[in-house]
């Protein structure tokens, strides 16, 4: 696959730094000059694109962001890059030319993202089930326009899967009815890296780009021939230090996605609102519910709305909702939502479930040794080893809530209907407003705008040089860029395929930072949690590229957050501890700093549903004989018949079957089930986990799984008679 319009890029002279600038560099230059040719308010995806098309054409250019790069919704998406499959369908079904332009010109864009950032995206191979003869060829004909509609930027072409075909790939799939699939290719991404890409980019290229700017008010000045007001720049607050400062511009952009019309309103208190904003919500499952290499598209949900079903960072994402929503900084997944999502994924996957109940099969003490990894990933292989599938609420590992804002065109004749693609504005004052389009064409959108800006402020540019540009790593990346990380710095694999795809060809820098493990092998790389390929260089790289809290570490930096929030919660305080350390933090900032990212985790990330499937009210379902045989494996522990367990007890019943855990990790597991945090574990909190399990409303229980196995190796210790051994002598 090639691009048919790469010369764009290749007249353009490397960047001006070889490294991005620091943020208190970036901040100085803001200061010190006199004036911008653009100012560009806004991080996400349209507004680094903004930047940086505006700075590669010689602009001299601006970018300040309230908040992180990426930190809104442009972090949030489904990790798509699409033309728009239903899109086309709606075109064609319609005959709206417009919806047809907006999917061609989608596909260009999806072919040079792919191109321009290889290490962090990829094609993806989508499989349609089909469960009716009739649709087979209707949806055919359909997925065959999409290749051809793409043209010479098709990825791979679309094909049909018989039945049994299509249970190969994809053998959770619930195979009543099913008479075959198609398989079709769109792309897929890591959303928030690629964002920070653009902007980091944009940063080499000369761009003064600053997070954690805030924007107070629009500057103006009065035009002395025509008396009129025109947008002159921005006073900003640097939000970390409380500094305030003017920047001037000669062209202020707004590229705020959702808070679009906040910024209309400082300009004009009587602007139109033009943002509709719709809530999509996203849930996160272990990676087992789906192939490795394939998605799956559900077309036509119970209510008409589309849900995706894909591998993503060797997890599963499943979504995406669509319903109206207020405008927030900190949009919250519902508990409705995230159910919605898994009857939909149930209504597609395979209900053969011989034993819903928590089984388990006996766990040796090697277990215990990496007891955050098996109890997070590979606590539901025991269910794809019986060939059951049991989607369970318990198995959501994270969700988020990305607010999509949709748009009213301004300017049309119809200012009731919902533009479908973006819409550039221009207010009388001159603040240029871009809002509206999707992920995948951010760069097309920050073209048109960067031409509106152009004509409308007669500034001295050339035409968009951002086809066939490589972001930052991409240049030199290649898909065996891993094995030297491994050869030469002694990285586990797993680890290096991570770096090279995250950091592309600057991998070779987070490695060189990384500390020794003192083990044979790995000889470095000390990840910061077990199960995940994130290792602690990244949190040191990762405030080179702008990271200023640990949220942005675990959310943006590392995809933490969106993979695992309990495992993001345990990388916390060493995350915090490194930090702290790079950048002077006392006491005080770091647990200020862990406070604000456990309530970031508990409540934009889904904890806080989570962690509701268990609390003080849970009810206690459970048959007599269940009950009686729970009680018998607590009373194991509370020798005492205290009425409840404590740390002390489960070291003791741990050192009788020789398994060693230390304390801290025994006080996170009791923890867990401590529902009144009074330090202990009663029978009734017990009784109300193994309920909850049974309910599947709760998966993953360290507690539970340690008790089991526990009990089972108790059981397998009975003593040998004295007239089986020699007759006591």
């Amino acid at each position: 696959m090639t691009l048919a319009y790469v010369e764009a890029a290749e007249c353009l002279s490397e960047p001006v730094n070889r490294e991005p600038p620091s943020r208190e560099a970036q901040i100085l230059t803001l200061q010190n000059t006199s004036e911008f040719d653009v100012l560009v308010i806004g991080g996400g995806a349209t507004g680094c694109g903004c930047a940086l098309d505006a700075v590669t054409r010689g602009l001299k250019t601006a970018l300040v962001e309230r908040d992180d790069f990426s930190s809104g919704t442009s972090s949030r998406s489904t990790k798509l890059i699409h033309g728009g499959v239903r899109y086309l369908q709606k075109a064609i079904m319609k005959l709206d030319i417009e919806q047809y332009k907006m999917v061609k010109e989608a596909l260009h864009e999806r072919a040079n993202l792919l191109e321009i950032a290889p290490h962090l995206s990829a094609p993806l191979p989508i499989m349609l089930p089909v469960y009716k003869w009739w649709q087979l060829p209707y949806y055919w004909v359909g997925i065959k326009l999409y290749d051809l509609v793409a043209g010479s930027n098709c990825l791979k072409s679309s094909y049909i899967l018989s039945k049994s075909r299509a249970l190969e790939h994809f053998p959770m799939l619930q195979k009543d009815r099913l008479v075959g699939a198609i398989v079709y290719y769109d792309g897929q991404h890591n959303d928030a890296r690629m964002n920070l890409a653009i902007a980091l980019t944009a940063a080499r290229y000369g761009a003064a780009t600053a997070n954690y700017m805030e924007v107070l008010s629009l500057l103006k000045r009065t035009d002395p021939q025509t008396g009129k007001e025109h947008v002159s720049g921005a006073r900003c607050k640097d939000v970390l230090t409380g500094q305030e400062f003017d920047v001037r511009a000669k062209c202020v952009i707004n590229a705020t996605g959702p808070f679009t019309d906040t910024v209309r309103k400082m300009d004009d208190k009587d602007a139109t609102v033009i943002c509709q904003p719709s809530a999509g919500v996203h849930i996160v499952m272990p990676g087992y519910y789906s192939p490795e290499s394939m998605g799956l598209l559900d077309p036509a949900t119970s209510d008409g709305r589309v849900i995706f079903f894909l591998p993503w960072q060797k997890m599963t994402i499943a979504g995406t909702t669509d319903t109206p929503t207020n405008i927030t900084n900190h949009p919250i997944p519902s508990e409705d939502d995230i159910n919605f999502i898994l009857n939909e994924v149930r209504n597609y996957l395979s209900c053969d479930v011989e034993d819903n109940t928590f089984c388990l099969s006996i766990w040796t003490a090697e277990l215990f040794s990496h007891f955050g990894y098996y109890e997070r990933c590979c606590y539901g292989l025991r269910f794809s080893l019986l060939s059951v599938l049991f989607v369970r609420r318990g198995d959501v590992l994270a969700a988020w809530s990305g607010i999509r804002p949709l748009v009213i065109d301004p300017n049309s004749a119809d200012t009731q209907s919902i533009s479908r693609n973006h819409v550039v504005d221009i207010s009388e004052s001159g603040l240029i407003t871009i809002a509206g389009g999707k992920w995948t064409t951010y760069r097309s959108m920050a073209e048109d705008t960067i031409n509106a800006a152009i004509k409308a402020h007669n500034l001295k540019a050339g035409p968009s040089r951002t086809v066939g540009l490589f972001l930052q790593g991409g240049k030199d990346w290649s898909p065996t860029l891993y094995i030297r990380l491994v050869q030469d710095y002694g990285l586990e694999s797993e680890v290096a395929q991570h770096l090279a795809a995250t950091y592309g060809d600057k991998a070779f820098e987070v490695a060189k930072m990384a500390s020794v493990t003192g083990k044979r092998w790995p000889i470095v790389g000390v990840r910061l949690v077990s199960e995940f390929p994130y290792i602690e260089a990244e949190v040191k790289y990762g405030i080179k590229e702008y990271a200023c809290t640990a949220v942005d570490m675990i959310s943006r930096r590392t995809r933490l957050a969106f993979l695992n929030v309990q495992a993001a919660e345990e990388a916390l305080p060493r995350i915090v501890e490194l930090m702290g350390r790079e950048l002077n933090w006392d006491d005080s900032k770091k647990e200020e700093e862990l406070e604000t990212a456990r309530k970031f985790l508990y409540y934009e990330m889904g904890y806080k549903s989570r962690s509701e499937q268990l609390t003080d009210r849970s009810e206690i379902s459970l048959l007599p004989s269940d009950i009686d045989r729970y009680k018998k494996r607590f009373h194991k522990f509370d020798a005492d018949q205290k009425g409840f367990i404590t740390i002390v007890d489960v070291q003791r019943v741990l050192e009788n079957i020789n398994i060693q855990m230390d304390e801290n990790t025994l006080h996170e597991i009791l923890n867990e089930v401590d529902l009144n945090k009074n330090g202990q574990v009663e029978l009734n909190e017990f009784l109300q986990l193994m309920s909850a399990i049974q309910k599947g409303r709760v998966s993953g229980s360290r507690l539970a799984i340690l008790m089991k196995t526990a009990e089972e190796n108790l059981d397998r210790r009975v003593p040998i008679p004295v007239d089986r051994s020699c007759g006591g002598l």
